[in-house]
């Protein structure tokens, strides 16, 4: 009998096929003597054969997704495993001390990697010693005829559950063969639905128990329109949910011509529907997507992805390449956001207490403008030459810190005038809502900038006081209560009273049921997955604004979230 499993539903659409439990195996093994050492390295040598050859088979299965320094990772851990003096100390241990293959292995690894990590003044070797803490597990799993898993290595159909998926997992993932994802924590907000939705494949998180509900092999139905993950479906149910996933496909082909086609309502009110991308590659996809433009360019993923603090002019080429790809269409793009869950190797943090609301974002960049800030927005500044370039600043608290912030982007722009007269003329400064008192303070803050961007994750979970990763309070994520909807609306107000856009960025704007009372607020700019970008035009087309606007007096008088939901979706059908 089959067992439905609930969750919040991720990304959209409907996945079939058997469950991939994404879960380390124990790899634990019992202390004893042997005898026979000779047979007992040679369990180690077809072990760490056997590992390399796997590694070859994942390299070659992720060339396609991966650039050479993450395939490199693969190497390194193959020339751990042919290291002929590593292999040397192992079978002197298991000679001399008469112990197991895995107990010899595990001792002789665990002395490299210990070494590598006692090297404070070298971070490279320290580095290492976390490869080396990889291949022992790998090796291990030979040992003992476990499996690890791999994503990089899924060669069928799957659906992958997993307790948490990490953004590293995901950027192992084959669309081709991970038909869908569910996990036991996670928010619409988490890593894992972001990246679901880029990926478009249909997502289920936070179903808080998927890991004890489903074994390996068995058949699972991943329905990411609803929340529900169907285990062990019948053949009813799989027939009928393969009809909702081609119904979907149709609707899909329907999105898909309005690619060209304006962002206008249905009584001919112009709108813009953005992409929220991270890296210059993903302008590809917001362009083959229709997007109007790049509405939130998160620039951490350039340091994120690399392991030291990039360079003025590889910022600039990166960039430039946004800016060129977007073939004349607008790029705004947020200065370094890091901190909270966003840490970077190179650059230690103090340690906190609640880093969500520390050090971080603007905070950082203003504290160390020359070393960090100044490159950063130079770079920018440069790019704005190749094409329409907007400076979004991050966790703006007070008027003090974006005055701040934009005087170092004035001494920026006076110092690259001396030689290139005119540049940055033609760039646009704004700044992200996402901080309350930013938002009760709209009037003044608007008075500063050209545009404001809603950055609704970070402001519902301050706003709530309610972290968006935790799942015990994720009940508290509520874009649509109307007390928050009247703090939104209060925003958007106060941008056109001064004449400044007010834009969206947060998961929010690409929140069907979210769309129409924004409209009717009069919200400018709506940034999103470029995935959701086709569905909301279409969505979009079909709505007035003059409904839309009685629709939000009527919200913003109810008293909870549901009887906002209720009064949606009533008005959609």
């Amino acid at each position: 009998m089959s067992k439905v499993v609930k969750g919040i539903a991720a990304s959209d659409g409907i996945g079939i096929a058997e469950a991939y439990l994404l879960v380390d195996p124990d790899l634990s093994f019992d202390k004893k003597k042997i005898e026979d050492t000779d047979a007992e390295y040679q369990r180690v040598d077809k072990a760490f054969a056997d590992s390399i050859d796997e590694l070859n088979k994942i390299k070659e299965n992720a060339k396609d997704r991966l650039g050479d320094d993450e395939l490199a990772v693969f190497d390194a851990h193959i020339a751990i495993l042919s290291d002929p003096e590593m292999k040397k100390q192992i079978q002197q241990e298991i000679e001399g001390q008469k112990i197991t293959a895995e107990q010899a292995t595990t001792d002789v690894m665990d002395m490299f990697s210990d070494t590598l990590a006692a090297m404070k003044d070298n971070q490279y070797m320290q580095e290492r010693a976390a490869d080396v803490k990889d291949v022992e597990k790998r090796a291990l799993s030979h040992l003992l005829g476990k499996q690890l898993p791999n994503i990089a290595a899924i060669d069928k159909p799957v659906v992958i559950v997993a307790h948490e998926i990490t953004p590293s997992d995901t950027s192992q993932m084959d669309k081709k063969f991970v038909k869908g994802m569910v996990t036991d924590l996670g928010g619409r907000t988490s890593h894992a639905a972001i990246m679901s939705r880029t990926l478009r494949i249909p997502a289920i998180v936070g179903s808080e128990n998927i890991t004890s509900s489903v074994k390996s092999g068995q058949q699972i139905i991943v329905d990411g329109l609803n929340g529900d993950a169907i285990v062990d479906p019948s053949d009813d149910e799989v027939d009928e949910y393969q009809k909702k996933a081609a119904d979907f496909e149709k609707e899909r082909a329907e999105w898909a011509k309005m690619v060209d086609a304006p962002s206008k309502s249905k009584d001919g009110k112009d709108f813009e529907i953005a992409a929220n991308i991270g890296t210059p590659d993903d302008v590809v996809d917001a362009v083959k997507q229709g997007a109007d433009g790049v509405g939130l360019f998160r620039s951490e993923f350039l340091y994120m992805g690399s392991d030291h603090m990039p360079t003025e002019d590889e910022q600039f080429e990166a960039y430039k390449k946004a800016v060129v790809g977007m073939k004349g269409k607008p790029v705004v793009v947020r200065t370094l956001d890091i901190g909270g869950d966003k840490p970077l190797d190179y650059l230690p943090l103090p340690k906190e207490m609640n880093p969500f609301l520390g050090y971080r974002a603007i905070r950082i960049s203003l504290h160390d403008p020359e070393k960090i800030f100044k490159p950063q927005l130079r770079a920018l500044i440069r790019a704005s030459e190749f094409g329409p370039i907007s400076i979004m600043f991050p966790m703006i608290g007070t008027l003090a810190e974006l005055r701040a912030a934009k005087k170092v982007y004035n001494e920026c722009v006076e110092e690259l005038q001396k030689d290139h007269p005119g540049i940055g003329k033609n760039v646009q400064i704004g700044m992200m809502i996402e901080v309350p008192l930013a938002a009760i303070n709209a009037d003044k803050m608007a008075e500063e900038v050209d545009f404001f961007s809603i950055g609704t994750n970070d402001l519902i979970q301050y706003n709530f006081a309610a972290d968006r990763g935790n799942d015990a309070v994720s009940y508290l994520y509520q874009p649509l209560n109307p007390a928050f909807l009247g703090l939104i609306n209060h925003v958007i107000k106060a941008a056109h009273r001064h004449n400044t856009k007010a834009a969206m960025c947060g998961e929010m704007a690409g929140d069907e049921l979210a769309l129409p009372l924004l409209m009717g607020m009069g919200l400018d700019e709506y940034s999103m997955s470029a995935t959701s970008i086709l569905r909301t035009r279409s969505m979009m087309s079909k709505l007035d604004t003059k409904d839309c606007a009685a629709l939000v007096e009527k919200a913003l008088d109810m008293d909870t979230q549901e009887d906002v939901e209720k009064l949606v979706k009533a008005s959609l059908n």
